[in-house]
């Protein structure tokens, strides 16, 4: 079941399609070694060396977590879920999975969810300090600032002990606690730390200081600070939940495009900057046209027919089987998929969706995300790994040639 998630869920940056493509129904390599004690291994290759271990071995418990955590780090919460879910299936008793769980919900921006699954973590015997640092963030979306700020004052003891002290000025920034939250940053100010530097200008437009914001990112990445500034002046209008998922994931409200950023632990001010300098890709063009039909499954819908009265079309429920930088690549693996499961797969399309650091190769859309679930249950029998995905309203999906 896991030969091709190492298609679905090694980045481009772990291994370049065509390379990823021999990997089909085929042998992975052997697994590279684990780094030796510390030595730091990077988020790209963890995903990699754990996902050739899960193509010998799907439920190496060890590597799904690895695997897991490496996606979270990743910034991909949809491949981080499938992993925890599948870690969870080989080890039930563990709480390890739940937590993730719950860490790949916050950044899919589910926060109750993600709080049903942190609660089901300590059911397991998990404690705070192992959910602290996500759980706080869920609160932070929840609007709850008081609780989100208790845990990350505990996640401060925590692994990562520097996001935890920036989430904690971020959440006082919110609540409106502009001296507080920057007295909190002034340790990492210190230390001259250029992702506590970003914060600070944050924090500033946070609570109103738009000028102060543009000046302190002018000081640190010059020239950066014009392209920002729309957002600095928008971020005091927002609600708390609302204020949490701008500076945290680059998430706006409203009919405006949404700035998703890599992940809740990156450069939220660049990754954002980045976000906002790519144009935005414009809907199809409106047609009357019959859609496609298709005949296996039932469950998947027909795409909907466009009319000149609709400039976009609502959120859909699609299945990724892949992901990667190299459409030909991605046509390639559809086919041969569809070839060694023709039956299954007879009748049914492939669709690319584009997004700015990779493209996802589907199929669908479906009609909910039980009939999405029933049919990747059915794509397992046939080792054929899929994990549900919702295009945003206006989002374009291309059918493969």
């Amino acid at each position: 079941m896991f030969r091709t998630t190492l298609l679905a869920l090694i980045v481009a940056a772990a291994l370049p399609g065509a390379a990823a493509a021999q990997y089909i129904g085929g042998d992975a390599p052997p697994p590279p070694p684990a780094p030796a004690m510390g030595v730091r291994e990077t988020p790209e290759a963890a995903l990699a060396r754990n996902v050739r271990i899960l193509a010998g071995s799907p439920r190496n418990y060890e590597a799904l977590l690895g695997a897991g955590r490496a996606a979270l780090a990743l910034g991909d919460g949809q491949a981080a879920a499938g992993f925890f879910g599948r870690a969870e299936e080989a080890n039930p008793a563990s709480w390890a999975p739940k937590v993730g769980q719950g860490a790949a919900l916050v950044q899919l921006l589910d926060p109750q969810a993600a709080m049903r699954a942190f609660a089901a973590a300590q059911r397991l015997g998990a404690g705070q300090l192992s959910i602290a640092l996500d759980r706080g963030l869920a609160f932070d979306l929840l609007g709850d600032q008081a609780r989100a700020q208790s845990d990350y004052r505990v996640a401060m003891a925590g692994a990562d002990p520097q996001e935890a002290r920036c989430r904690l000025a971020l959440s006082l920034a919110i609540g409106g606690r502009k001296a507080e939250a920057l007295a909190t940053l002034d340790p990492l100010l210190g230390r001259r730390d250029p992702g506590a530097v970003r914060t600070r200008a944050l924090i500033l437009a946070l609570t109103g200081d738009a000028d102060g914001a543009k000046a302190a990112l002018n000081a640190a990445m010059p020239g950066m600070a014009a392209s920002m500034e729309p957002f600095f002046r928008r971020l005091p209008t927002l609600t708390a939940p609302e204020k949490a998922a701008a500076v945290h994931f680059g998430s706006l409200p409203g009919d405006g495009p949404s700035y998703a950023s890599p992940g809740p632990t990156g450069d939220r001010l660049a990754d954002i900057d980045r976000l906002l300098r790519t144009p935005d890709v414009p809907p199809a063009a409106p047609t009357n046209s019959a859609p496609v039909a298709v005949n296996r499954p039932a469950a998947i819908a027909a795409p909907p027919v466009r009319s000149p009265a609709t400039s976009v079309a609502a959120k859909r429920i699609w299945l990724q089987l892949a992901s990667g930088n190299n459409m030909e690549a991605l046509a390639d693996q559809f086919r041969r998929l569809k070839s060694r499961n023709e039956e299954l797969l007879q009748g049914i399309s492939g669709y690319v969706a584009q997004e700015p650091s990779k493209v996802r190769l589907l199929i669908g859309p479906f009609k909910d995300t039980d009939d999405a679930r029933i049919f990747a249950e059915d794509l397992e029998v046939a080792e054929v790994d899929a994990f549900t995905w919702t295009s945003a309203a206006g989002q374009q999906v291309r059918k493969l040639p």
